[in-house]
């Protein structure tokens, strides 16, 4: 039997007992002794519960032997940090959950191809796995409108999804928000299962268990005034214990105010008790450490940030504590639960509730910004200085860089930050994290603490041509994860700014990223109108590789709408400019060859496409460029695929064996937009092989990247192939949509 702890937020055993009352429990074990339930979702706000509903059930299930189970998995998603604003990557979990369930190669392929391998692994044996705190994944309510409750990562989204499909366990979700991804499967094999507050009954049964004395008719109005929210009932019986020796009707002495957020408002309630109660306590110390960090501390971090001097309101009071007096400041706040109970397995790692924390990280930023900053001044140089080597080669081993650029931005060292870590040892000035590593969801997790607002207003702590660094970035990494319609806002504010400041070249960059941003999303006219504008930016760049890429965007972008001889015409241009400039190279290379392909496979010289990506795979497995061989091997196979069509060739065997390839190499290079095509040219190829069951799962992936990141033109190629499979299987009752689909852009066509 395995099993791994969530070290996190175990609350009184009485609440536990109530919620059984309550008939939750009994709800989570009837979805596992329900065959067909394989996802339980636990909804409500921050404090209400939720993980202590959990953990109790998991201690009747371990009494009870597990009732079947033949191994239990927990991960919170709250200790891996979850700061407001910032994004965050589901790469920790998913490695660190293929190495668990004996993945031998965790690192390997791209973030679907880890879900479904994972998801295989858990289909072994019958599982119960929890996931605690998935909001930090989810869009919450306004960000992004029709998206509230989905999830933002592609692999966890796909993991998740299959999951539900089938599976012999169980799988129990808490979340503060509905999870809408798995809307069509709920009441079938996914059931949500809301939280309320405690009724003023339990309330007041609680809190007399804690301590609260009183006329009853006293304890019911506290338990209103609170709202029935279960951490703040909490901490308000421990605060009327210690401090007022449990008398109920002192609750008065405890500060009112409000704030933005109510249903967390309560709990902050007693928290700022408790800060005044503290003093300058060791205590008091402890907690504002925490809110420095968005995951749990290990000791040895804590010492570090203390140093030879202490950091003015944080470290104070811990600097000459004895270790017997260190450990009676953590057991008092464990006892008070502002801090959670150990595991036994990590005595040196303390960790609290996220509310807690997050209450203490504002009160710091607030009333001692000095003293912030400086403590994540001296949390920048920890984890700066904490990798062996000065260049990292993993995602593992870049950890404490992602860490050290997350505390240097908080100290306002964004410049500093992006120089010396990010742009230095991250990307290796060369964009390492995501050519190399193809890791766009770890890279927009780092870049994210180089905004005030993200995606739109970068730190004003950066040079103007950092913010458009940034900007270009995140736009660069959410069109990478298939966030497309999140990708507009950051290129569009750095071509404006690029452009105020003459910036000619960049300005044309990021016109022309527009420019395919459009064409993908469906908005051909739009695309047009940005490639013509980057054409004009390049040419008063006067930067011939500038003017080459640009005049490909615009021949791309005219090829989409039907109007190959001026499309042709551009692309012959950037041929010609690329060639005065790197005379070795035959043919467009990269992206701009492939483009120019794509426009000579729709006019039928295919052989010629073949002579192209033949010579220019060459050059990119020279220099080692994922995507380019990705896309060279893609144009190959089509190729290959239509001239089999037509008789040229005898079967279909290279067209397979590079399309294969082709989508190996791009779930490599990690790039969702790309992947979908190689995906719709395999299906296509399948179809024609009659190989129905791997079109129609070449489909089902390509159909999925294309519906989350709303790329319109490529949900029109998905049905157009969809039709076409169902009537060459002859299945013409199944050429039905699942919805209409209606263009931004009316002249959109597809031939």
């Amino acid at each position: 039997m395995k099993r791994i702890f969530i070290s996190y937020s175990h609350k009184d055993e009485t609440w536990k007992n109530r919620l059984t009352a309550q008939l939750k429990v009994l709800q989570l074990q009837e979805a596992w002794e329900d065959k067909h339930t394989h996802v339980v979702t636990l909804v409500a706000w921050g404090g209400v519960g939720k993980t202590a509903l959990v953990n109790h059930w998991l201690n009747i299930m371990e009494q009870q032997g597990y009732c079947g189970a033949q191994r239990v998995y927990c991960w919170s998603f709250y200790s891996q940090g979850a700061e407001k604003g910032k994004y965050v990557s589901a790469d920790e979990f998913m490695q660190n959950t293929l190495t668990w369930f004996g993945d031998p190669e965790p690192w390997a392929g791209d973030v679907v191809q880890k879900a479904k391998r994972l998801v295989n692994l858990i289909r072994k044996e019958r599982t119960l796995m929890i996931l605690d705190g998935l909001e930090p994944f989810q869009y919450p309510p306004g960000e992004l409108q029709g998206y509230k409750g989905r999830i933002k990562d592609h692999g966890l989204r796909t993991f998740l999804k299959e999951l539900a499909g089938n599976q012999p366990g169980l799988c129990v979700i808490t979340t503060r928000e509905s999870l809408t991804d798995l809307t069509d499967r709920m009441d079938f094999s996914v059931k949500e299962i809301l939280l309320e507050h405690l009724s003023l009954e339990a309330g007041a049964q609680l809190l007399g268990k804690l301590g609260a004395i009183g006329p009853s008719k006293e304890i019911m109005q506290a338990v209103q005034e609170y709202g029935g929210h279960a951490l703040a009932l909490n901490l308000l019986g421990y605060y009327l214990h210690d401090v007022y020796q449990g008398d109920v009707r002192k609750r008065d002495k405890i500060p009112s105010f409000t704030l933005e957020n109510k249903k967390s408002e309560h709990a902050r309630r007693v928290l700022e008790a408790y800060e005044q109660w503290l003093g300058d306590s060791p205590e008091l110390n402890i907690l504002y450490i925490m809110g420095l960090f968005d995951r749990a501390v290990k000791r040895g971090t804590i010492e570090a940030l203390m140093g030879n001097l202490p950091v003015p309101g944080i470290t104070e009071q811990l600097m000459d504590l004895s270790e017997e007096d260190w450990q009676l400041a953590v057991t008092n706040l464990k006892d008070a639960n502002l801090l959670s109970k150990i595991d036994p397995r990590k005595r040196d790692v303390i960790d609290c509730h996220p509310l807690i924390r997050e209450h203490f990280a504002e009160k710091l930023r607030e009333e001692n910004p000095g003293g912030w900053k400086e403590a994540h001044s001296r949390l920048y140089h920890y984890y700066k200085n904490l990798p062996e080597k000065e260049s990292p080669d993993t995602l593992q081993e870049m950890e404490p860089l992602f860490a050290s650029v997350a505390h240097g931005c908080a100290a306002g060292l964004h410049q500093l930050a992006l120089d010396d870590v990010y742009f230095k040892r991250i990307m290796r000035g060369k964009g390492y994290a995501v050519h190399k590593l193809g890791a766009f969801g770890a890279d927009l997790a780092v870049l994210s603490h180089f905004f005030d607002i993200p995606w739109s207003q970068p730190a004003t702590g950066l040079k103007d041509e950092a913010k458009a660094f940034v900007l270009n970035g995140a736009g660069f990494d959410l069109r990478g994860v298939g966030r497309l319609q999140e990708a507009i806002q950051p290129i569009k504010t750095c071509l404006d700014l690029q452009a105020g400041h003459q910036d000619w070249k960049n300005a044309a960059s990021s016109a022309s990223s527009l420019s395919e941003l459009m064409l993908t999303l469906g908005r051909v006219r739009d695309a047009v109108d940005y490639a013509r504008q980057a054409v004009s930016h390049a040419d008063k760049s006067e930067d011939s590789f500038t003017r080459e890429y640009s005049f490909t965007s615009l021949g791309d972008a005219l090829h989409k709408l039907d109007h190959l001889e001026e499309a042709e015409k551009w692309f012959r241009e950037a041929e010609a400019l690329q060639m005065k400039r790197e005379p070795e190279y035959r043919y467009l290379i990269s992206i701009q060859g492939f483009r120019f392909c794509d426009l000579l496979l729709g006019q039928g010289n295919f052989s010629e496409v073949e002579d192209r990506a033949e010579n220019t795979i060459k050059i990119a497995k020279k220099y080692g460029r994922l995507l380019d061989i990705a896309l060279d091997r893609l144009s190959l196979g089509r190729a290959w695929m239509m001239q089999t069509l037509i008789g040229i060739t005898g079967d279909f065997t290279k067209a397979e064996e590079y399309l294969n390839q082709a989508v190996a190499g791009l779930r490599k290079a990690n790039n969702q937009e790309f992947l979908l095509r190689g995906l719709l040219a395999r299906a296509e190829c399948s179809r024609w092989q009659k190989k129905f069951k791997v079109a129609r799962q070449d489909l089902q992936e390509a159909q999925e990247i294309a519906d989350m990141g709303s790329m319109s033109l490529y949900l029109a190629d998905y049905h157009l192939e969809a039709g076409k499979l169902c009537a060459t299987e002859d299945k013409k009752t199944e050429i039905i949509f699942a919805c209409p689909y209606f263009f931004h852009d009316a002249s959109l066509t597809r031939r």
